[in-house]
């Protein structure tokens, strides 16, 4: 059985840093001894979160280097280019970090800081982190002791064209994912677009020109296809809570058995469900559970390929892909902490 590991959890104030909180605090392998805020720091952490009195008996800290050093893993769950400030001294001090944010998932720092509008501070590190996604990275993320966990958008597309791509079916050169997301995909954070009365009844296309996302999910559909990806991502924002749906279009050149495909492809993952013919997945289907459900179709029997792929955003699209991470790097159960399912209604 895996040893006792004390976590930190940077940035614990955010959707994202709550649902680390929420899983790990029954994980049994896990005791997390470290919350950081920096706008809370002394106030308990059950006062932002009620619903983890009694369960959780710790007070925000600040994040530096002092509230962290007896912790054996340390989560960040912050703000992109916040976590590439602390993560060379955690590793130099043995940490092994698992980042929920964008700081590592790019293997070119130049485009990296073209995305995200300022220069990485630890380049040197990129190659050292190891993309995030377990159907992917399985053995590479147990050895590692640096994670990038994928985005929320770049799972759900990534999961749904694998098997495609995998088999040569589909042409990669015209690859289209049209994605939609709940409304805690864009943080906590006071933004007039995100409020009740600009949302609630409305939904909308944005990122169109391009999105932050785009070019990670390039980078990882090019590394299996083997060569470059003409991909065109258009992102929604709906008038949901959580929850990813990307609806994903190919251009077969070939026939083949789409439903037998995904199923074998996916035999054994722990947390992709291939659904029968015919069946088309909801976010409802996920909410609050780490699976990510997807269905394969053929419309009209026609040379189109429609992947249907439902993540929540919070769980396999962020917290609960990094508890899965987790689990791998310290020889736990991969499901450990995650094997209750999606809440309904």
């Amino acid at each position: 059985m895996a040893q006792l590991q004390r976590i930190g959890i940077v940035g614990g104030t955010g959707y994202a840093g709550a649902e680390l909180l929420r899983l790990l605090v029954s994980h049994p392998q896990a005791k997390v001894v470290a919350v950081t805020s920096r706008g809370d720091a002394g106030t308990p952490v059950a006062d932002a979160y009620p619903q983890l009195r009694g369960v959780v008996d710790l007070d925000f800290v600040a994040p530096d280097a002092d509230n962290l050093a007896d912790c054996d893993v340390v989560f960040f769950a912050t703000p992109h280019a916040a976590a590439m400030h602390d993560v060379p001294a955690l590793l130099e001090a043995g940490k092994r970090v698992i980042d929920l944010s964008a700081d590592f998932r790019l293997r070119d720092a130049s485009l990296w800081a073209q995305w995200y509008g300022t220069d990485h501070v630890c380049p040197e590190l990129i190659e050292r982190a190891v993309y995030g996604l377990p159907e992917l990275n399985r053995d590479r993320i147990a050895g590692a002791d640096l994670v990038a966990c994928p985005g929320c958008y770049p799972t759900a597309v990534i999961l749904g064209f694998k098997p495609l791509i995998d088999a040569g079916l589909v042409d990669k050169d015209s690859l289209i994912a049209d994605a939609k997301t709940g409304v805690s995909g864009a943080g906590k954070s006071l933004k007039p677009g995100f409020l009740f009365a600009e949302m609630h009844d409305s939904f909308k296309a944005y990122g169109v020109a391009g999105h932050r996302h785009l070019p990670e999910i390039r980078q990882i559909l090019g590394d299996l296809a083997k060569d470059d990806v003409g991909l065109t991502f258009v992102p929604h924002l709906v008038p949901m809570i959580r929850g990813i749906h990307a609806t994903l279009y190919g251009r077969l050149n070939t026939q083949a058995d789409l439903q037998t495909l995904f199923e074998t492809s996916y035999a054994g993952e722990p947390f992709v469900d291939v659904l029968p013919a015919g069946a088309t997945p909801e976010t409802r289907h996920v909410r609050g559970g780490n699976m990510c459900r997807i269905a394969v179709h053929r419309p009209g029997g026609g040379d189109t390929a429609v992947v249907l792929s439902v993540i929540d955003n919070l769980v396999k699209g962020a917290a609960g892909q990094a508890v899965q991470c987790f689990n791998l790097m310290i020889d736990a159960p991969e499901n450990s902490a995650l094997a209750a399912p999606g809440a309904l209604p």
